[in-house]
């Protein structure tokens, strides 16, 4: 590696538009050991928060900002403003600091001559605009300076903004178009800067989130697959990473899910706790989805009057088979939300369900029609098969097998159209019980194909169920979880070996070179293919399959 300071700089710089971080870092940290610079703080400090360090990313931008100031460098100064300005709104929920920073930049650009950076503070005040219409005459404004400057990054972040606050209107059809514009162009490289394609991608995560326009998220994060292989991922702001990992949940990514959240989880423990209150809930409803409820009813202590925690609470009632109470949890949910609005879809779903505990199936099916109200007012196919789903249960429960069964297939079909495998399974396993005594063949096919899949994701729980109707319909399934040994990797494979031997997180991080949280991580994965709840039975589970301590 060069020693001279400026040539490191300069090969740290190639490094970070290549997107080679490790370089990257060591030529920036050995740049700032020789001779510390404003620049070598800002690529270093660039490049941490690449690599997922966000608060040392954070700080040593911080110091960046002070030292480009003393340099003279306002322009750079502003950029760090804004950079800092965007990291303390998205990724620690922190408004003040978010507003001291842009009004800091707003100074610098009409004080100090910087009014080339003019268009860039619009943005950002667009962006944290309490008014969506405020926010989009700003990000418009933005837009139009960006192209008298010939600024593509501005532009396309711009576009996305625009986007977003027409959404946050409920002009939703208008705001994706400019989303998915500015996603095109972003991932087309279009921009210079990378830092394009994460602004880009959090504001549409975020925004199709909030509209629950849930598969053009799961389009534009499977188009995102290629630029994550070279790059890394671009959801990286604690934010869009919290609803990145719940989506990966829901399109059957378990793997990457819990790597994601769990990084949000210790990411976000230094952010406001609005944040962390996202990242416990997201990972809550993970660890219900792979059956491991205790551990979800740990994680959302504390959180049973939070808004972010109504739907997993509520999920665990059902689960405890406390009906009234999760149906006077989400009343009150759905009072602070609204009913008429797509974010409350789960809700309204998880509401009705706790209604056919209780053997009302009328207020079932008037909230699966304001489901599908809500659904026809939005052009929205999750709230779709949400409401078909409600109806389905609830004609089941009527004893009218027709029609359940027709209501079903018509969920199962938008489930599956939609990529949410989990939800797909779970409807095709209610159209088995509702087919068991008129098509017993059919009900058998649909519950095999719904075990497959639930075993696949580590579903235990809903694998269990799968199971027990096969049993009763004359099929006997073993849920050993033996057959799941081939969903883990060679990696697993060794961890799982450690475990038989009795091996703790700690000893296994010690016997692999690998840190303890990566350890239980892999625990944690390898218990949710298997689809069992501890490691005694992920340990016989290897050996019944004929998978010995170690491979």
């Amino acid at each position: 590696m060069p020693s001279d300071a400026q040539t490191l700089l300069a090969a740290g710089r190639r490094a970070l538009t290549d997107g080679v971080w490790e370089d990257a870092e060591r030529a920036f940290a050995a740049a700032l050991e020789q001779a510390p610079s404003a620049a070598a703080l800002d690529g270093l400090g660039e490049t941490r928060w690449w690599r997922g360090a966000t608060h040392e990313g954070v700080g040593l931008r911080e110091q960046a900002y002070a030292s480009y100031l003393r340099d003279g460098d306002p322009e750079r100064a502003v950029d760090i403003a804004l950079w800092l300005c965007r990291n303390h709104e998205a990724s620690f929920g922190n408004t003040s600091a978010a507003a001291g920073w842009l009004a800091r930049a707003r100074r610098l650009v009409h004080e100090d001559g910087v009014g080339s950076r003019l268009p860039q503070v619009l943005l950002h005040e667009a962006f944290t605009a309490a008014d969506p219409v405020d926010g989009e005459t700003l990000a418009r404004e933005a837009y139009e300076l960006s192209r008298d400057g010939d600024d593509a990054d501005l532009r396309l972040c711009a576009l996305s903004q625009v986007g977003a606050t027409l959404i946050d209107q409920g002009r939703i059809a208008e705001g994706v178009g400019y989303l998915d514009e500015a996603m095109a162009g972003s991932l087309g490289g279009e921009g210079r800067h990378r830092d394009t394609v994460v602004f880009t991608s959090c504001t549409t995560m975020i925004a199709c989130t909030t509209c629950a326009e849930f598969e053009r998220a799961v389009q534009w994060i499977r188009a995102t697959d290629r630029y994550a292989e070279r790059y890394g991922s671009p959801f990286l702001h604690l934010q869009c990473r919290t609803l990145y990992g719940a989506i990966l949940v829901q399109i059957g990514d378990w793997t990457q899910a819990e790597e994601e959240l769990t990084t949000a989880l210790e990411e976000s423990r230094h952010a406001l706790p609005a944040l962390h209150h996202q990242a416990l809930a997201a990972l809550a409803a993970l660890r219900l989805d792979q059956g491991r409820l205790e551990e979800a009813e740990r994680l959302v202590v504390g959180l049973e009057d939070h808004p972010v925690g109504v739907a997993v609470n509520a999920r665990i009632h059902l689960r405890r088979g406390r009906a009234a109470t999760a149906a006077s949890t989400l009343r009150r949910g759905l009072a602070e939300l609204g009913e008429d609005r797509l974010a409350s879809l789960e809700l309204l779903e998880l509401l009705a369900a706790a209604e056919l505990a209780r053997g009302e199936l009328d207020a079932a099916l008037d909230l699966a029609a304001r489901l599908a109200e809500v659904g026809a007012a939005h052009g929205c196919t999750l709230a779709t098969a949400r409401a078909s789903r409600i109806r389905g249960r609830a004609r089941q429960a009527a004893r009218d097998g027709d029609a359940a069964r027709a209501e079903l297939a018509t969920s199962l079909v938008a489930f599956t159209q939609l990529g949410m495998p989990l939800e797909a399974a779970r409807t095709r396993l209610l159209l088995a019980e509702a087919s068991r005594e008129a098509a017993p063949e059919v009900a058998t096919d649909d519950a095999l194909t719904a075990l497959h899949t639930f075993e696949g994701l580590g579903a235990a729980n809903d694998a269990d169920r799968a199971a027990g109707l096969l049993r009763e319909l004359g099929d006997a399934v073993s849920r050993s979880g033996t057959r799941n040994l081939q969903l883990l990797t060679d990696r697993e494979h060794e961890v799982l070996g450690l475990v038989g031997e009795g091996l703790t997180n700690a000893a296994i991080a010690e016997r692999l070179y690998i840190s303890p949280r990566t350890a239980e991580q892999h625990v944690a994965r390898i218990l949710a293919k298997l689809g069992v709840g501890n490691r005694t039975a992920a340990a016989a589970a290897a050996l019944r399959g004929g998978r010995g301590t170690g491979r």
